[in-house]
């Protein structure tokens, strides 16, 4: 699982009831986009993470022009 600074981080939710939660990476810690990850989550606090098969990543769009 590979990301970038800026992409997206959702992590299921694993029980009936329970949401998803989702952060923006901000910080990748392993060699060529591997986790471990820094992610900031939608209520501020950040944790590393090493996702696992629960989670997945949204990928920013890029912003270059089309050719």
């Amino acid at each position: 699982m590979r990301a970038t600074v800026g992409d997206q981080l959702v992590q299921h939710g694993r029980v009936v009831g329970q949401h998803d939660r989702v952060g923006r990476i901000v910080e990748v810690m392993g060699e060529e986009g591997n986790p471990p990850f820094r992610v900031r989550f939608e209520d501020g606090h950040e944790a590393v993470c090493s996702p696992g098969p629960d989670t997945e990543i949204r990928h920013r769009e890029s912003t270059s022009p089309p050719q």
